[in-house]
């Protein structure tokens, strides 16, 4: 690719993908250097931060599989992060909530790559929960990854179709 060609493509949104990893990191950083292993410290009603590790997937599934799935879902995040690389680069240079999503999903991936890489497991610290219910205790690639398929679902389900729609309904009137 030229040097053109990438600046202009929604590759140039990359930036906010690296603030997702710095942010993901410094507060892993902060987790490991400050809390004790499975001891909560409460934050307010219905908050702690809690010091775990995630060997597997989410929910921690597949944890207990003897390692081989550190490097599965290493080399499957890779691969999901090359399809959201070549989505943007296919993308007009723009920001809205289709290629911050993708920043978003593709920011929390790569975070949980480098844990898993080079920790062999996945740091998470936030414990939400509700009386004795506690959600998965998770990180802020996490969160990232979440909130960025939810807003690739809203464009993809709900704006699209929308403007889909509009334009759709101004042939008609022409």
């Amino acid at each position: 690719m030229s040097g053109n060609k990438i600046t202009s493509t929604a590759l140039t949104t990359l930036w906010i993908t690296l603030l997702v990893i710095v942010f993901d990191q410094l507060t892993k950083f902060w987790a490991v250097s400050n809390l004790t292993f499975a001891e909560p410290v409460t934050v307010m009603p219905y908050l702690n931060w809690t010091l775990a590790y995630n060997y597997g997937a989410a929910f921690s599934f597949l944890a207990d599989m003897g390692g081989w799935q550190r490097w599965f879902f290493a080399g499957l995040a890779l691969v999901v992060s090359s399809v959201l690389m070549v989505w943007l680069a296919k993308l007009p240079k723009a920001l809205n909530i289709e290629v911050l999503g993708i920043n978003l999903v593709l920011g929390g991936a790569i975070g949980n790559v480098i844990d898993r890489v080079l920790e062999g497991r996945v740091t998470d610290f936030i414990d939400f929960y509700i009386g004795t219910w506690h959600y998965a205790t998770f990180n802020v690639a996490d969160m990232a990854i979440t909130i960025g398929a939810g807003l690739l679902l809203l464009s993809e389900l709900i704006l699209k179709p929308r403007q889909e729609n509009k334009v759709k309904q101004a042939d008609l009137v022409e």
